[in-house]
């Protein structure tokens, strides 16, 4: 008791500070969401996320050269779709000469130790904006399912290393995971977006994708942000299913359940700190309104904090910069 023990003792200075400190990042941590384009030369920087852009596939293969050198190992991709391809069934997600697939083999083709992590969800070349088929305004799960397995088949041939379905539809993990041992994929892993959320922070991102649901919301397939139970209840529905990893998504606002979720499995557990996270930083930044490095630091040692084994970020690279 006081003033026996004193535990300002232990904050005396920054060496005994971090002798002590229970919680690092280190650039092991982060997950590098890229978006990728259409096109040569092409390095689009997104209106509503200062300072990242979508990345044709020849200055795709440069960024991620950059990224191993900082020390980044692992990246999610995700491709912007032209209209013109996009259609109910998200038919140009299996194709074999697809963007998505020969974004992967540019990657691997660049630095092949990079891991190499892949969206499987049909909003990006759905003509309707949504994770899976329509019909008469419903999203149909079971057809969606079938479809999404083989866009993860046609990941793994391409050279993907770990599928992430974004999709929340039910069952798919089983059906993905079956059809990959079905087809000799034994090897490729599966990070389940397991408790995914209907929230409002995902606005940035879908500017980057134009992937927007045009009509109606997510919320019959998405989680509804009240709930807490349910996500234990979906991730561990996932890992009996076959995932390797569960996702929690958005960060910040849901430390909550990253904590739920990290006291019941035992299977690593990731974070996607999402676009409107990343987003609110940098405007109030800009405006000189708090302080970006400690404030995303801050952020996301707390993720890490509340249990989280890898953390997809968008601030990946200004945050390795800074640790170095």
């Amino acid at each position: 008791m006081y003033p026996l023990r004193r535990n300002r003792r232990l904050r005396t200075n920054e060496v005994i500070r971090s002798l002590v400190r229970e919680t690092i990042v280190s650039p092991n941590d982060f997950i590098v969401p890229m978006f990728v384009v259409e096109g040569k030369n092409v390095k689009d920087e997104i209106a509503s996320m200062p300072n990242y852009y979508r990345y044709s596939l020849d200055l795709l293969e440069k960024e991620v050269k950059e990224l191993w050198k900082l020390g980044l190992r692992s990246v999610l991709l995700f491709v912007k779709v032209d209209d013109k391809l996009k259609d109910n069934a998200g038919t140009e997600a299996i194709n074999p000469e697809g963007l998505m697939q020969r974004a992967v083999k540019t990657v691997k083709n660049a630095v092949p130790e990079m891991l190499v992590m892949t969206d499987v969800a049909l909003d990006p070349y759905s003509s309707f904006g949504h994770d899976g088929i329509v019909a008469e305004g419903k999203i149909l799960n079971d057809d969606s399912t079938a479809i999404l397995a083989e866009m993860a088949l046609s990941h793994a041939k391409a050279g993907a290393d770990i599928i992430a379905p974004s999709d929340m539809m039910d069952g798919r993990i089983f059906e993905m995971r079956t059809l990959l041992e079905d087809e000799g994929f034994y090897d490729t892993g599966i990070m389940s977006y397991s408790a995914k959320y209907a929230s409002a922070f995902y606005g940035p991102f879908r500017d980057a994708l134009d992937s927007a649901p045009g009509f109606g919301d997510k919320k019959t397939y998405q989680m509804d942000p009240a709930n807490r139970d349910e996500a234990i209840k979906e991730t561990l529905m996932d890992i009996d299913e076959g995932a390797d990893i569960v996702m929690i998504k958005p960060g910040l606002c849901y430390l909550d359940i990253v904590r739920d979720i990290k006291n019941v499995v035992n299977v690593p557990v990731a974070v996607y700190q999402v676009s409107g996270e990343y987003s609110m930083i940098k405007a109030a930044s800009e405006k000189g309104w708090l302080n970006h490095d400690e404030v995303m630091m801050e952020q996301l040692t707390a993720i890490k904090r509340a249990g989280a084994n890898m953390i997809a970020s968008y601030f990946a690279k200004d945050a390795v910069k800074l640790i170095s």
